[in-house]
């Protein structure tokens, strides 16, 4: 079963007032999305963001967002550089690719010989 995380690509404290209890000490943090499985791990094109106040913890969503808030938030959108989407196979992957293709291999020759 495939398992989904978000890994942090790059933080960024950031100096706006809190809409929620107005301090001015906030923390911007975009995620790229990463899937793990047995087989294979996937890095998506998929980035997310969040803005949390550090003294309330308190999560800002963008409808709370001001005009001063969207600036940065635009600002540091622009620097953010995520990972390539990619895919990267796991050693069982290989294992069971090689033990798969000898087992047609196999058969291909005993069929060839008459066996089967």
């Amino acid at each position: 079963m495939a398992t989904e995380k978000k890994i942090a690509i790059k933080e960024a404290e950031i100096t706006n007032n809190c809409p929620a209890c107005f301090n001015q000490e906030l923390e911007l943090t975009f995620y790229q999305k990463h899937t793990f499985n047995a087989f294979f791990h996937r890095t998506t094109s998929e980035v997310t963001h969040e803005i949390k106040c550090k003294k309330c913890h308190s999560i800002i969503y963008p409808v709370d967002w001001t005009q001063d808030i969207e600036r940065v938030f635009d600002y540091y959108n622009k620097l953010v550089s995520p990972d390539k989407p990619s895919v990267r196979f796991t050693l069982l992957f290989f294992i069971l690719l090689i033990v798969v293709l000898g087992l047609i291999g196999t058969a291909v020759y005993l069929n060839m010989e008459g066996i089967i």
